[in-house]
Protein backbone atom coordinates (compact mmCIF):
# COMPACT_ATOMS: atom_id res chain seq x y z
CA UNK A 1 0.00 0.00 0.00
CA UNK A 2 1.31 3.41 -0.98
CA UNK A 3 0.67 6.72 0.72
CA UNK A 4 0.70 10.35 -0.37
CA UNK A 5 4.19 10.95 1.01
CA UNK A 6 5.49 7.99 -1.01
CA UNK A 7 4.05 9.52 -4.19
CA UNK A 8 5.55 12.91 -3.35
CA UNK A 9 8.98 11.43 -2.60
CA UNK A 10 9.05 9.40 -5.81
CA UNK A 11 7.78 12.26 -7.98
CA UNK A 12 10.32 14.70 -6.59
CA UNK A 13 13.12 12.18 -7.18
CA UNK A 14 12.51 12.27 -10.94
CA UNK A 15 14.74 14.66 -12.92
CA UNK A 16 13.73 18.32 -13.02
CA UNK A 17 10.50 17.70 -11.11
CA UNK A 18 9.02 20.54 -9.14
CA UNK A 19 5.97 20.65 -6.90
CA UNK A 20 3.51 23.50 -7.36
CA UNK A 21 0.11 24.09 -5.76
CA UNK A 22 -2.62 24.52 -8.37
CA UNK A 23 -6.38 24.11 -7.94
CA UNK A 24 -5.70 23.85 -4.18
CA UNK A 25 -3.66 20.65 -4.59
CA UNK A 26 -0.07 19.62 -5.15
CA UNK A 27 0.90 19.16 -8.79
CA UNK A 28 4.17 17.71 -10.04
CA UNK A 29 5.80 19.08 -13.16
CA UNK A 30 8.81 18.24 -15.28
CA UNK A 31 10.36 21.18 -17.09
CA UNK A 32 7.15 23.08 -16.29
CA UNK A 33 4.77 20.47 -17.75
CA UNK A 34 2.36 18.79 -15.33
CA UNK A 35 2.51 15.00 -15.08
CA UNK A 36 0.83 14.22 -11.75
CA UNK A 37 -1.61 15.78 -9.31
CA UNK A 38 -2.64 14.83 -5.79
CA UNK A 39 -6.23 15.75 -4.88
CA UNK A 40 -6.79 17.38 -1.50
CA UNK A 41 -7.71 14.18 0.33
CA UNK A 42 -4.35 12.69 -0.75
CA UNK A 43 -5.77 9.17 -1.20
CA UNK A 44 -5.14 9.12 -4.94
CA UNK A 45 -3.03 10.64 -7.68
CA UNK A 46 -3.88 11.59 -11.24
CA UNK A 47 -1.28 10.75 -13.87
CA UNK A 48 -0.93 11.08 -17.61
CA UNK A 49 -2.14 8.04 -19.51
CA UNK A 50 -2.88 7.74 -23.23
CA UNK A 51 -6.65 7.45 -23.70
CA UNK A 52 -6.26 4.22 -25.68
CA UNK A 53 -4.48 2.60 -22.70
CA UNK A 54 -6.49 3.94 -19.79
CA UNK A 55 -9.69 2.12 -20.73
CA UNK A 56 -7.81 -1.16 -20.52
CA UNK A 57 -6.32 -0.19 -17.14
CA UNK A 58 -9.72 0.71 -15.69
CA UNK A 59 -11.32 -2.50 -16.98
CA UNK A 60 -8.44 -4.68 -15.76
CA UNK A 61 -8.10 -3.11 -12.30
CA UNK A 62 -11.14 -0.95 -11.45
CA UNK A 63 -10.25 -1.04 -7.74
CA UNK A 64 -6.99 0.73 -8.60
CA UNK A 65 -7.70 2.93 -11.65
CA UNK A 66 -10.59 5.18 -12.63
CA UNK A 67 -11.30 8.23 -14.74
CA UNK A 68 -12.72 11.28 -13.01
CA UNK A 69 -15.66 12.81 -14.86
CA UNK A 70 -13.93 16.12 -15.51
CA UNK A 71 -10.92 14.27 -16.98
CA UNK A 72 -12.89 12.02 -19.34
CA UNK A 73 -11.84 13.96 -22.44
CA UNK A 74 -8.20 14.30 -21.42
CA UNK A 75 -5.34 11.82 -21.20
CA UNK A 76 -5.35 11.34 -17.40
CA UNK A 77 -6.21 8.44 -15.11
CA UNK A 78 -6.66 8.34 -11.32
CA UNK A 79 -4.80 5.85 -9.13
CA UNK A 80 -6.02 4.84 -5.66
CA UNK A 81 -2.88 4.82 -3.54
CA UNK A 82 -4.22 2.18 -1.13
CA UNK A 83 -4.66 -0.22 -4.07
CA UNK A 84 -1.10 0.13 -5.38
CA UNK A 85 0.76 -3.13 -4.81
CA UNK A 86 4.07 -1.66 -3.67
CA UNK A 87 6.42 1.28 -4.07
CA UNK A 88 7.99 -0.25 -7.18
CA UNK A 89 4.60 -0.18 -8.89
CA UNK A 90 4.03 3.41 -7.77
CA UNK A 91 7.46 4.37 -9.11
CA UNK A 92 6.60 2.74 -12.47
CA UNK A 93 3.29 4.61 -12.66
CA UNK A 94 4.85 7.97 -11.86
CA UNK A 95 7.87 7.39 -14.10
CA UNK A 96 5.61 6.50 -17.02
CA UNK A 97 3.66 9.72 -16.52
CA UNK A 98 6.90 11.71 -16.15
CA UNK A 99 8.16 10.17 -19.40
CA UNK A 100 5.07 11.38 -21.26
CA UNK A 101 5.65 14.97 -20.14
CA UNK A 102 9.45 15.16 -20.15
CA UNK A 103 11.21 16.95 -23.00
CA UNK A 104 13.39 14.89 -25.31
CA UNK A 105 16.60 16.31 -23.84
CA UNK A 106 15.72 14.77 -20.45
CA UNK A 107 14.80 11.43 -21.96
CA UNK A 108 18.16 11.40 -23.77
CA UNK A 109 20.01 12.43 -20.59
CA UNK A 110 18.28 9.70 -18.54
CA UNK A 111 18.03 6.61 -20.76
CA UNK A 112 17.25 4.49 -17.69
CA UNK A 113 13.99 6.45 -17.39
CA UNK A 114 13.29 6.84 -21.10
CA UNK A 115 12.22 3.29 -21.87
CA UNK A 116 9.15 1.56 -20.41
CA UNK A 117 10.19 -0.60 -17.50
CA UNK A 118 13.12 1.70 -16.72
CA UNK A 119 13.57 3.61 -13.48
Amino acid sequence: MAEAQDARTIALSLPETTEKIAWSMPTFRVAGKMYATMPEDETSIAVRCPKEERGELVLAEPEKFWVAGHEASSAWVRVRLAAVDDLAELRDILTDSWRQAAPGRLLEAHPDLAAPGGG
